[in-house]
């Protein structure tokens, strides 16, 4: 071997055992062909071939469940719970949950819906407990609460009055129950015994409400009258209601049925509404008088059966019962009327009225039964009583509801019966004055007496 060869043979050796471990490396870092695609095997013959497979979709999800509807009264609208924003502040938690026990409510329902902390009230906006939470915060105490915002004036927000016109400048707003006229029979507000017309008590509330007029307006008062004629404010008539009244009956129901649910739709609930939106958007008074007989149940009206005794009392707003309060139009308008502070002078105004009602009239108080579902007694006085009707619930200002006489018994028919007249008739055997005139009379007294207390007199 020569020198040279000798001299590179170790190199030789090393590059032989090399190559192969780099040409290993070099083709590990290649990526590797694609692999062909595998072709679909051809259609036998007479079969139709088919598409290639698609991915399979995503699977389905569950639907949101559709919100809940609150429960409304019929033909009631939504609320709009920003309106009790004006009243942050206003009242104490102590006022607002003796008002909410002892006045509002019968029941203990509005736990459901309300909850009263130290600092605020939680209420709920909606039928379950997933609605919206309204938060009314509570006023530290009575010296820092904030003033509540009010479109009427209580007795104390009015200026002096001159001497013999204590109701001056005082808006009154007068509200003659029912409708009367070709109404009355399916209000049924009529009766009669024998001969002579019928007696109808929406005609016999406008004859009250047109004597009042003039004796008011003399005191200084504005007076306007909700209706001035035996015509419903409504344009909706039963007709127009029967699918309404379909929708919310007890199926099955009878045509006639259903036409009776129309009927009273209309008169009790449509009529109510429409003068609701005239009391307070046009009118907006500050106290409206709600003239109404009261009676027992007489049967056959062309028939009907006298009870010996009458009476009298006044309603209130509140004694909003379980069903009421989780209805979320009657719950807002339960905290929409404590909020606007309007029992406290239904309350003061009303015993004055009271009073001298039962003084003029003689009348005993129609006593409710102690554990009325309905009704609540207010400040221990014999003829002052809550209860939640439509009227005196929709109507923003105070609202004094009167409930006199009782037109089926043996003391008030023949005086219903007898009209309106001047000076005295001799009645059963005693003289006495016409039951409507009487009625205007002892009204407009409590009024005048109840504001001439209230209010301080003009200086000259």
């Amino acid at each position: 071997m020569s020198p040279l060869l000798k001299r590179a043979l170790p190199l030789l050796v090393a590059l032989a055992l090399l190559l192969p471990a780099m040409i290993y490396l070099a083709m590990k870092n290649v990526p590797p062909p694609p692999l062909a695609e595998t072709p679909a095997p051809a259609p036998t013959p007479g079969e139709i071939p088919q598409p290639p497979e698609s991915p399979a979709p995503p699977a389905p999800q569950s639907p949101s469940p559709p919100p809940v509807t609150p429960a409304l009264s019929v033909l009631g609208e939504m609320p709009d719970w920003a309106r009790l924003e004006a009243f942050q502040e206003t009242i104490t938690r102590g006022d607002f949950e003796r008002l909410l026990t002892e006045i509002f409510t019968v029941g203990g329902a509005w736990r459901r819906f309300i909850e009263i902390g130290e600092n605020e009230a939680r209420i709920l906006t909606g039928s379950t407990p997933e609605a919206e939470i309204f938060h009314l915060r509570f006023a530290p105490d009575e010296t820092s609460a904030a003033p509540t915002p009010r479109n009427w004036r209580r007795t104390s927000d009015l200026p002096p009055a001159p001497e013999g016109q204590p109701l001056d400048g005082l808006h009154i707003a007068i509200d003659p129950g029912h409708i009367g006229g070709e109404w009355a029979k399916i209000e049924e507000r009529w009766l009669l015994i024998g001969d002579g017309p019928p007696v109808r008590e929406g005609d016999m509330t406008l004859l009250v409400a047109k004597l009042l007029v003039p004796r008011l307006q003399a005191l200084g008062a504005r007076v306007s009258l909700v209706r001035d004629k035996t015509e419903p404010i409504t344009p909706l008539r039963p007709g127009s209601l029967l699918d309404l009244a379909a929708d919310t009956a007890e199926p099955p129901d009878s045509p006639a049925a259903l036409q009776k649910l129309a009927e009273r739709l209309f008169y009790r609930t449509a009529e109510i509404r429409a003068r609701a939106r005239v009391v307070n958007e046009t009118l907006k008074p500050d106290l409206v008088l709600c003239l109404h007989f009261n009676a027992d149940a007489w049967g056959d009206p062309a028939n009907p059966i006298l009870v010996e005794r009458s009476h009298l009392h006044l309603l209130l707003n509140g004694a909003y019962t379980d069903e009421e309060v989780s209805l979320t139009d009657q719950r807002f308008a339960l905290l929409d009327k404590l909020l606007r502070r309007t029992h406290e002078e239904e309350a003061l105004v009303g015993a004055t009225v009271a009073d001298v009602f039962a003084q003029r009239s003689g009348l005993p108080p129609f006593i409710y039964q102690p554990d009325s579902p309905n009704a609540r007694p207010v400040n221990n006085h014999p003829y002052l009583w809550a209860r939640n009707l439509l009227a005196n619930r929709l109507y923003d200002c105070p609202v004094i509801f009167m409930e006199p006489y009782v037109m089926n018994s043996t003391p008030d028919y023949p005086r219903l019966k007898a009209g309106d007249y001047d000076g005295l008739r001799e009645i059963n055997g005693v003289m006495r004055p016409s039951i409507f005139r009487e009625y205007a009379d002892a009204l407009t007294e409590g009024l005048a007496r109840h504001y001439a207390t209230q209010r301080s007199l003009r200086e000259r």
